[in-house]
């Protein structure tokens, strides 16, 4: 079996946000990327596959040179094998694009990644490369167990879950609780420096959306303290000044 994993580089959670180029570009002086979390249980979910049934495990990021400690990160956690697209992942179609033609040049059997990327929240790649594939794409997997060539899934929906079963190949978008995040060894760490890195070129399409601006949230406003014997201005400051009633 054939897993092919694809991750992001994200800002760490706790990175003060600027902007550069006209509030166009993020600023990443100074900035800590990490694996998307939802990518990390992605891939350790394929690590425990790969245990159980000896599947081989292709790591897949779109991005410039400064995702390879990332991508090393994921060698070292138990990835075989890693691929970048030395490209900008700017948009969804455009990285979809990329994992697409990686995917059908390898004949992957099980393709996972996260539900969404934490920059961007789009959560779109997974549906588009699986309607490029031919493929069904499901989003977001809780549980995820193989019996042959098919998939016992179980996935999030509003209100409570889904269980489903589909055949091999496949497209899953990954969150918790499908499994543990996994913290490299000394010995993963120093594998994973021999570990191949094969670096390729983009392939197809241009992207098709361009970033007009990008703009912080307003910042937090003071906190009013309101006596609990008047719910009648509490009543109206919803109203009037949050405007949430």
């Amino acid at each position: 079996m054939k897993i092919l994993v694809c991750v992001t580089s994200v800002p760490d959670t706790t990175t003060k946000i600027a902007f550069t180029d006209n509030k166009t570009k993020l600023n990443k002086a100074g900035v800590t990327f990490i694996t998307g979390p939802y990518d990390d249980y992605a891939l350790a979910r394929a690590v425990e596959l790969k245990e159980k049934t000896g599947a081989s495990i292709t790591v897949l990021n779109v991005g410039q040179a400064d995702s390879e400690p990332v991508i090393r990160k994921c060698l070292a956690i138990g990835a075989d094998d890693a691929i970048r697209v030395n490209a900008e992942p700017t948009d969804a179609y455009f990285v979809a694009e990329q994992i697409a033609a990686i995917a059908k040049e390898n004949s992957y059997d099980l393709i996972l990644m996260g539900r969404e990327s934490i920059d961007y929240n789009g959560g779109q790649v997974h549906g588009i490369v699986g309607e490029m594939l031919g493929i069904p794409s499901i989003s977001p997997v809780m549980l995820l167990d193989l019996d042959g060539d098919t998939a016992r899934i179980t996935r999030e929906i509003e209100g409570g879950k889904e269980g489903l079963e589909a055949k091999l190949p496949l497209v899953l978008g990954c969150q918790e609780p499908i499994a543990e995040w996994k913290i490299p060894n000394m010995r993963g760490i120093m594998t994973a420096r021999t570990k191949p890195l094969k670096v390729v070129e983009p392939t197809g399409t241009d992207t098709l959306t361009t970033v007009a601006s990008y703009e912080l949230p307003a910042p937090r406003g003071a906190v009013k303290m309101i006596p609990a014997d008047e719910a009648e201005k509490l009543i109206q400051l919803l109203h009037t000044e949050a405007k949430v009633i």
